[in-house]
């Protein structure tokens, strides 16, 4: 019985998975941030790279 209280009062493994989905939510808001920006990225180099080619003599 002692260890069943002992259990319930026990909170470092609710701490530890309060933690976990914090650091999971970071992730996903990094994730989702970089995909844009890559998809940016990749869209500028696209112009830049047909504008140099258009550009550049024969």
């Amino acid at each position: 019985m002692k260890f069943i209280k002992k259990l319930v009062r026990n909170e470092e493994g609710a701490t530890a998975i309060e933690y976990g989905l914090i650091a999971a939510l970071i992730a996903v808001a990094a994730i989702s941030a970089m995909q844009g920006l890559g998809e940016q990225l990749s869209s500028t180099f696209n112009v830049t790279s047909s504008t140099m080619a258009s550009t550049a003599p024969a």
